[in-house]
């Protein structure tokens, strides 16, 4: 079987809402073609979701905007067909291509919010889309109505009626799925649909896509990166590496039982089952994506893969079909050595600290709120926060989009100022509420790792001088010294002389990550606040920046404040996660004991919305509506309204206090905590 002949679970490629036929594609840079996508081949039926799943670079993006035919202008097709619905993209004239994309496919993109005009209210650009359809203005209102409706939007006038900027990341995202509806598509791409959501949102935009499949019948094309999105979607999912498909099957069994040297690799580079920091240290796939445009002659993953030996170095892969019900195969010479890359023990070192009562207490928060004025409102974004951290702890802080989170960390390093009677202490001492009062000494204790390294670092200066300067700052030390310290922090992190050298923009997203620790650690702080440090990286990548936060934490008693949207990698990393809803904290524990349970309902509902890419069963616990205004909190507790849980005649009277429910476990609910437990023994069994 030629490597260009795949097996596939669709009888043919007319019978296929989407076929994708041995797809080649390059990018022109300075005059010269570089391969992107080396002879892609898979197909997806109607109704049917196929995944693809690959590092930053692999080509699933170039595939996705292929099968649109929205390549950059630089990009193009010199190979392979992709037919729609029987009907060949690759050939269509411009006026077929417009048809085709106003009649027959659709897109969802990352960023809802770059999909629409800021400019203009929801109303309008979604009675664009089907008065584009022929429908007049009249009957487009009626149908875009009807369209947010499909989608789940429970109040669709009022949205009609509002701005991009006025709706939730979640709300955005179900409008631009409600567009991409209009014209009743066979083909819906869904390119990273939920990054940046927070889990519950992610889980109905999921659940939404789920009905809408079954409802339209629609073949749906997901990238993720999340693999665990890619399982509990998907029926079929391809793995992709340097443009090339490496192993396709059914999600489940790539997933439970994977055969190919890189799908191994991604797996493990999962924190899965529940592992924690003190327990291993997480796989990495060591090396770096080969560049687009690179020779390629035999094996794609040649030079990362574990299994490499003279054979793969001369022969190019044969496909191998896996199993016996031709649905699944992989491209690899050494299929029968797979078990032995499951079952090997990580080949990284790491340090592990082990916290202990006995730590000391480096940072105390009491009292801490922050209130907001706009036009006059008041408007709370923290109320009375309480928590502590001890020397070389990490205390996760998890809640949606909204929760204060971010408001928290900007409070504790004095980005925005606490309300008066607010303390933050650190080692007993309270600190100036804002970051101009407070000395360097201060300045230099407390350091932040943030989301998008692209914004936090200087383009134009290179990573020498970027920490270069911080060293001098924070520390005092100039010149040659500053200089010896810059490349011994550098070498701590993994970053080569090489890199020094290099500005951030011709550094990977790993790389740049990496860089900004480093200027975090450059001032030896006793605190640092890392804020969704990991969400924009690949599962690979993601697991070297984790076992390194782990390490420098052994080496330098570092306390971590970690704030994430992902569970697996807070309960991976923290020691201690704090929940928080509506700027209060509404549980605080130690990690196993907020994941195991018993825990507060809010907490129970975010866990529930975890895609497991072990498939392990949950019962979800939908919650109603949206986080409300900070500037208009229920009354009683503030999550009574949404609380599957919740007792009426209590619960929207009286708000609860925060209460020790076991040793070092607090809680802020009405409901007793053994009949807390109760009740969720009881959801869990069900779910079983």
């Amino acid at each position: 079987m030629s490597p260009e002949v795949v097996p596939s679970s669709i009888a043919t490629a007319n019978a296929a809402a989407l076929a994708v036929e041995v797809l080649e594609v390059v990018y022109t840079v300075r005059g010269i073609d570089r391969a992107v996508l080396r002879g892609v081949s898979f197909q997806v039926a109607p109704g049917e979701a196929y995944g693809l799943v690959g590092e930053s670079g692999c080509g699933k993006s170039t595939t996705a905007y292929a099968a649109m035919r929205y390549l950059p202008r630089n990009g193009k097709i010199v190979g392979g067909h992709v037919l729609v619905n029987g009907n060949d993209v690759t050939g269509m004239s411009t006026d077929e291509l417009r048809r085709f994309r106003a009649r027959d496919a659709s897109m969802v993109y990352q960023d809802p919010a770059q999909a629409m005009n800021p400019s203009v209210r929801i109303g309008n650009q979604l009675i664009e889309s089907f008065t584009l359809l022929g429908q007049t203005k009249e009957q487009g209102a009626k149908s875009a109505v009807e369209a947010l409706r499909r989608v789940r939007i429970a109040d669709p006038e009022r949205v009609m009626d509002r701005y991009p900027f006025q709706l939730s990341g979640g709300m955005q995202q179900r409008v631009v799925i409600a567009m991409a509806l209009a014209c009743d598509p066979k083909l819906l791409v869904l390119d990273e649909p939920t990054t940046g959501l927070d889990a519950t949102v992610e889980a109905e935009v999921l659940d939404l896509v789920r009905v809408l499949r079954e409802e339209t019948n629609a073949a749906v094309l997901l990238i993720a990166h999340n693999l665990g999105i890619i399982r509990s979607l998907c029926d079929r999912v391809g793995v992709m590496y340097a443009g090339r498909i490496v192993e396709e099957g059914p999600s489940r069994q790539v997933f439970d039982d994977p055969q190919h040297p890189y799908t191994v690799g991604l797996l493990r580079s999962l924190p899965r089952k529940g592992v924690r920091k003190q327990e291993r240290p997480l796989a990495t796939i060591p090396g770096i994506l080969p560049l687009i445009g690179g020779d390629l002659p035999t094996c794609v993953f040649l030079d990362r893969c574990p299994l490499a030996d003279d054979l793969c170095r001369t022969q190019v892969p044969p496909v191998v079909p896996v199993g016996s019900e031709g649905n699944r195969f992989t491209r690899c010479h050494h299929v029968d050595r797979i078990p032995e890359l499951v079952e090997a023990p990580p080949d990284v070192p790491i340090g592990i600290l082990a916290p202990s009562a006995a730590n000391p207490e480096v940072l105390e928060l009491t009292h801490v709120s922050k209130t907001f004025r706009q036009r006059s409102i008041s408007i709370p974004a923290l109320v009375d926060v309480d928590l502590q951290l001890a020397e070389g702890e990490t205390l996760g802080i998890v809640g949606e989009s909204g929760s204060g989170k971010s408001t928290l960390a900007k409070a504790i390093l004095g980005i925005e100022s606490a309300d008066e009677g607010s303390n933050v202490s650190l080692d007993g001492r309270q600190m100036s509420a804002s970051t101009t009062s407070r000395s360097t000494a201060d300045k230099r204790a407390m350091q932040m790792v943030f989301q998008n390294p692209d914004s936090a670092l200087n383009r134009s200066w290179t990573v020498r001088r970027i920490l270069m300067r911080t060293v001098e700052k924070l520390t005092g030390v100039k010149g040659t010294e500053a200089n010896a310290k810059v490349e011994a922090l550098a070498a701590h992190l993994r970053l080569t002389p090489r890199h020094l050298d290099l500005k951030p923009r011709q550094l990977s997203g790993g790389l740049k990550q990496r860089v900004a620790i480093a200027r975090a650690f450059a001032g030896d702080p006793r605190i640092v606040v890392c804020d969704e440090p990991t969400s924009a990286l690949d599962v690979s990548v993601q697991a070297a920046i984790l076992n390194l936060l782990a390490d420098l934490q052994a080496e330098e008693r570092t306390s971590y404040v970690f704030i994430t949207h992902d569970m697996g990698v807070v309960r991976y990393l923290a020691d201690r996660i704090a929940v928080m809803y509506l700027g209060r904290i509404q549980e605080v524990g130690p990690t196993d004991d907020v994941f195991n349970g018993p825990n507060h309902p809010y907490t129970e509902a975010l866990l529930s919305a975890i895609p497991s890419v072990d498939g392990e069963p949950t019962t979800r616990i939908r919650l109603q509506g949206e986080i409300p205004s900070p500037a208009n909190p229920p009354s009683g507790c503030v999550f009574h309204p949404r609380c599957p849980r919740a007792i009426a005649g209590v619960c929207e009277v009286t708000e609860p206090p925060l209460a020790q429910v076991a040793p070092g476990h607090f809680m802020r609910c009405h409901i007793p905590i053994d009949e807390l437990a109760t009740m969720q023994r009881s959801t869990a069994a069900e779910a079983r």
